[in-house]
């Protein structure tokens, strides 16, 4: 039986890992919608093109692809770049202002990328490109990248891959393309004026406390350190984004490392025994710089490797101790950690509840 208890009240804190299942909606989700799920995050990681779709659902009631694709189709969720210059999904409401505060560190890794391949694309040269896309795009929904480069050819322009893969992140950092539908296995894209049309917009400060409430809220217990590494911004900004938050943050420490739970945090309520199917990339362990609170250091080959792949992983009451398989039979689970026994019951659970996910999208 799972028991909800109040709030937190007390800078002590005994388990930091039940408190990020919960935090995370990986134990009592409480909401119904994909996209509520997305802006109660701020930004979730979204390299899986497919496990992006599971990272989401698994933290909603009742788990459904269909939903998913929905929602992601009417715009309501966004897939972009968008902080750490690497794929992220927003909620259309929190597009715009994020997008704002995240442009300038996001173009410094952008040209370093382009500089380091030998690519330079002037301000004229961008101008055009998006000019003449933009054109072609309005009011027509969603196109593939092999879309827009007909596109170009038919306007007489040849463009290498690499290239045109740069003027359309620099489209998207623009804000004049962000995702199209969902499509089975590419990503398609949109005029951001066709999918999400106008939005929120606020100050730099206002910005800044509101991305580190998301973050926070959803990510607790969480260090000043783990909020620099997720967001890609500057120290000097992330700490003044947690001092604008005044209260609303509970200094708590554990083993001697210090960290921030949101005043209205959870920090129990979850069922013991408890076994989580987490797809690749999921902000479980890439929302943290340092991931030793539930993935033991010696294990961590076997969730990422040196170069930033993460793998799929199967956690037990919150910890990391194997990985598993979408495409296999019963998920193809395998336990990596010594003397650990996936209890029978919650692991047929959780795979059954994927399974019946993959089986929604009908």
């Amino acid at each position: 039986m799972v028991i909800f208890v109040k709030p937190i009240n007390s800078n002590k804190i005994k388990n930091p890992v039940s408190a990020r299942l919960l935090s995370q909606q990986l134990a009592a989700p409480r909401f119904k919608e994909p996209e509520e799920v997305v802006s109660w995050f701020g930004a979730m990681q979204a390299q899986d093109y497919k496990g992006m779709r599971w990272a989401v659902e698994m933290r909603t009631c009742r788990p459904s692809l269909k939903a998913f694709r929905k929602a992601f189709d009417q715009g309501r969720i966004i897939r972009t770049h968008m902080l750490r210059t690497t794929w992220q999904l927003v909620s259309a409401q929190d597009y715009h202002w994020m997008l704002e505060l995240c442009r300038s560190n996001a173009l410094r890794g952008l040209r370093g990328w382009m500089h380091s391949n030998g690519i330079d694309i002037p301000d004229y040269e961008r101008r055009h490109i998006q000019d003449l896309l933009a054109g072609e795009m309005e009011g027509k929904g969603s196109f593939l990248k092999e879309d827009l480069n007909q596109i170009l050819i038919q306007k007489g322009i040849k463009m290498e891959e690499h290239r045109l893969s740069y003027h359309l992140r620099l489209a998207e950092y623009d804000g004049l393309m962000c995702s199209g539908d969902l499509h089975p296995t590419k990503r398609t894209l949109a005029l951001v004026s066709d999918k999400i049309g106008e939005g929120p917009r606020m100050d730099r400060d206002q910005a800044l406390a509101l991305l580190a409430r998301k973050y926070f809220r959803s990510h607790a217990p969480a260090s000043l350190e783990d909020f620099v590494w997720w967001s890609g911004i500057n120290v000097g900004e992330c700490r003044k984004g947690i001092a604008l938050l005044g209260d609303e943050l509970v200094p708590v420490r554990f083993r001697k490392q210090d960290y921030y739970l949101h005043r209205d945090a959870r920090t129990r309520g979850f069922r013991s025994g408890s076994v989580l199917l987490l797809p690749a990339f999921d902000e479980y362990l890439i929302g943290y710089k340092s991931r030793h609170v539930v993935l033991h250091p010696g294990h961590a080959p076997k969730a990422h490797n040196n170069s930033g792949i993460f793998y799929n992983v199967v956690a037990l009451d919150g910890e990391i101790v194997g990985n598993w398989h979408p495409s296999e039979a019963e998920c193809g689970v395998t336990v990596f950690k010594d003397g650990v026994i996936l209890p029978e019951e919650p692991l047929r659970k959780e795979t059954v509840r994927f399974n019946s996910y993959i089986k929604s999208n009908n």
